[in-house]
């Protein structure tokens, strides 16, 4: 590898964007690519990402693109940060692409639209001899992008690559760690949508701390049994993976998910609610490809059944919170997890 790492990171939204800009701070030779070549003259021209974080300066030493044979050509590993529906068909591209970097890591969360295959199942059909790693935890890209101390993690079956990620993305304010479980890594990130949605849609019924709370645990409780049961270790979603994101996702009004929550909570449609927030909200996709997997292995998940059906508009928020309240009284823990 070259004295200074090249990286390129795929995806100018807000979280590409953030780590974009925390690689180049870190002195890693970052190129942001986008595909709306307009959009990236403007970045290079202002220092700013005037669509998703207006109001933070972006560094001098981070490069723009809109051409992704250019941004990929020269660089040591490739970061993708886009939403988990483009996610199949950036991978494709990079596939066609003469050159072969050394590796290919994505902060992209969900599940492929359809299928619910894991995005770590696609990278392995698609580019199968690329190392992989995933980048996931506890962050808002505004806060990243300013400064604001963060923690993530690095999960990877190949561990001297996760390690090279972690490296470049371990800053003074941004901590970094690794780990080897990709599947629990991914489903912690594409779950914790869903219930942000739960909690955003409590909150905006101004049900109380409690029922935020309440939500919260059994919502992590429904996120270990499905992951116990699809092979995940618990110890990846008790860790920043998967209660860090869901706590910071269910409390955090910088969430989509939460948001989308609070606007059908206070009787919002879901359609104006969606046009509002400007953004891709996961969890309306996710929460169809959940269900899919815990039916397939016979788990029951009562919050994200409920969540899915409102966001179907199969039933109100009220009657799926009284379809929860109904459940029949039982024990907390009826077994072991496994």
């Amino acid at each position: 590898m070259s004295a200074q790492p090249r990286v390129a990171v795929l995806g100018a939204g807000s979280w590409g964007t953030a780590l974009a800009s925390l690689l180049a701070r870190h002195g890693v030779h970052t190129t942001l690519w986008g595909r709306d070549a307009a959009a990236m003259r403007d970045m290079a021209a202002t220092g700013r990402n005037t669509r998703y974080l207006p109001q933070s300066v972006l560094p001098p030493t981070l490069n723009y693109s809109a051409d992704l044979a250019a941004s990929v050509v020269d660089a040591d590993w490739v970061l993708v940060v886009t939403p988990s529906h483009a996610f199949r068909e950036l991978i494709e591209a990079l596939a066609r692409q003469p050159s072969r970097f050394r590796g290919l890591a994505w902060a992209t969360k969900g599940f492929e639209p359809g299928t619910g295959r894991f995005l770590h199942e696609l990278v392995a059909e698609v580019l199968p001899q690329q190392p992989a790693a995933i980048v996931t935890g506890p962050s808002f890209a505004r806060e990243v992008v300013d400064g604001l101390p963060t923690a993530v993690t690095v999960h990877s079956d190949d561990a001297g690559f996760a390690q090279t990620v972690a490296a470049q993305l371990h800053g003074p304010t941004f901590r970094a760690y690794t780990g080897t479980d990709m599947l629990g890594a991914e489903l912690g990130g594409a779950m914790k949508n869903v219930l942000a949605v739960a909690t955003g849609v409590a909150d905006g019924m101004q049900l109380g701390l409690n029922a935020r709370a309440g939500l919260i645990t059994r919502g992590l409780n429904e996120m270990l049994r499905l992951g116990v049961a699809l092979g995940a270790r618990a110890e990846t979603l008790m860790g920043l993976a998967g209660l860090g994101d869901l706590v910071l996702t269910c409390t955090g009004d910088l969430s989509r998910n939460r948001r989308l929550g609070l606007a059908l909570g206070r009787g919002t449609p879901l359609r104006q609610a969606v046009a509002e927030i400007g953004q891709v909200v996961e969890s309306v996709q996710t929460a169809d490809e959940v269900i899919r997997l815990a039916a397939r292995h016979g788990i029951e998940l009562p919050i994200a059944h409920c969540v899915q059906r409102v966001l179907h508009e199969q039933i109100t928020p009220a009657e799926g919170l009284r379809l929860l309240l109904s459940r029949e009284q039982k024990p907390e823990y009826p077994g072991p997890l496994a």
